[in-house]
């Protein structure tokens, strides 16, 4: 169940140590991202760091991470145990993902980080991860519409939550494409808490740019991801600053790569499961927005003229289907659907009905072949194998779905070295 508010993690972490200083990312679409391109910068810095991000990929703890390593089960559990029980004996009551929040923050202090790389769970002001006081420095991504039961149903009632994780004196870096009623949301907000500052990026003319490209090949990188690593460049720029280190930011993008973080825009190979040689492209796209700019990269880039695209589809309860499908769907596609099962400390999430993701797709253009495979994802990635034969293989619709083809990889790979 969703409880925002932050009564109940305050209470958790009351006792709770936290020496470290964060970088605080909220947004709609581009926190993970922005989140790996910062971790990157910070390891080549050789700065001990922490990384909280969700949902998990694959296991509940790897969620959590120590300079770029996902925490042993052992060290999450040895945690959560210390914090559930602190919850049970004063009766708190905490929801699963602020037990996760606490459970992290106290792994980070055990750990002895020095910079936590925070992504917001969901909105920002009433977020579990805005118990945080002191930020090194604040960041908001791309604003667009989800979660609009929680977050409201407009850009500017949206942006008001993210922007809810602005602090006093700590500066705000955010992304100066969205809107500028959005914009100036963020600018007045930064205003009444007492921001120290908003910087917003990219600006085309500015020095950091040319520090970014004249290191790295933009024409390796989307429109979007330039963006979000122009964020993170300059979150970490502000986090060094502040730390008074004297480390030039750009000697730091050496570890930079388009594609950092799993489950975007990132070509898998499914041969051990499926037996298909070509690659397929593997998307966490859960919202039009992010739907949008997988589309645009799949026409670009993956379309062809001689055959269609498969795409093996999932998608949450409760997200509307006629904005994550219509950017994705060309006359002649062919569907397959696949209906995600629970999802490990998160029960709240419930996957959409595989005839009903049909049923819509249907409605908007006329498909080719469709296939509901219920809840077996390995059927549904041999079926859509089969059905595309050589040609362009997608699998998206949801940060889920991506979560149990990493495991079905995972698991076959165990096998085949056992």
């Amino acid at each position: 169940m969703i409880q925002p508010g932050l009564a109940r993690i305050s209470s958790l972490l009351q006792t709770t140590n936290i020496p470290w200083r964060a970088i605080h990312v909220a947004g709609t679409n581009g926190k993970g991202s922005v989140c790996a391109y910062a971790s990157a910068m910070l390891a080549a810095g050789k700065i001990r760091y922490g990384r909280f991000t969700s949902p998990h990929l694959m296991d509940r703890w790897d969620c959590i991470a120590i300079n770029g390593t996902s925490i042993d089960e052992s060290l999450f559990k040895s945690v959560e145990d210390r914090v559930k029980s602190r919850d049970g004996s004063e009766h708190i009551q905490a929801s699963e993902f602020e037990l996760l929040t606490a459970t992290a923050f106290e792994v980070f202090t055990q750990e002895k980080v020095d910079v936590g790389i925070i992504e917001v769970g969901m909105g920002g002001r009433h977020d579990a991860t805005n118990v945080l006081e002191n930020p090194f420095v604040t960041v908001i991504t791309k604003i667009g519409k989800d979660h609009q039961s929680f977050l409201g149903n407009t850009l500017e009632e949206i942006a008001d939550q993210k922007a809810g994780i602005m602090k006093k004196n700590a500066p705000c870096v955010v992304d100066s494409t969205n809107p500028k009623e959005v914009l100036d949301l963020f600018q007045n907000t930064a205003r009444n808490v007492g921001a120290a500052l908003v910087l917003e990026v990219p600006l085309h003319d500015d020095e950091s740019d040319e520090q970014i490209w004249s290191v790295i090949d933009s024409n390796d990188y989307e429109p979007h991801q330039k963006v979000n690593l122009c964020l993170a460049y300059e979150a970490v720029k502000q986090t060094l600053v502040q730390m008074g280190l004297s480390v030039e930011p750009s000697k730091l993008l050496s570890g930079i790569q388009p594609n950092l973080w799993p489950g975007r825009l990132q070509q898998l190979s499914i041969e051990a499961l499926t037996g298909r040689k070509e690659l397929a492209l593997l998307d966490g796209a859960h919202n039009g927005q992010s739907a949008e700019v997988l589309g645009s990269f799949v026409d670009r880039k993956i379309r062809r003229h001689d055959s269609p695209v498969t795409w093996v589809i999932a998608m949450s309860a409760g997200k509307i289907t006629k904005d994550l499908l219509s950017p994705l769907l060309k006359l002649g596609d062919n569907v397959v659907t696949i209906e995600f099962g629970p999802v490990e400390g998160m029960p709240w999430v419930s996957g959409y009905k595989g005839k009903s993701i049909i049923e819509a797709a249907e409605g908007m253009v006329s498909l080719g072949q469709t296939y509901n495979a219920g809840s077996s994802v390995l059927d549904a990635l041999l079926r859509g194998a089969e059905i595309s034969q050589e040609g362009p293989l997608v699998i998206a619709g949801s940060l889920y779905l991506v979560s149990d083809v990493m495991r079905l990889l995972r698991q076959v790979q165990l096998q085949n070295t056992a």
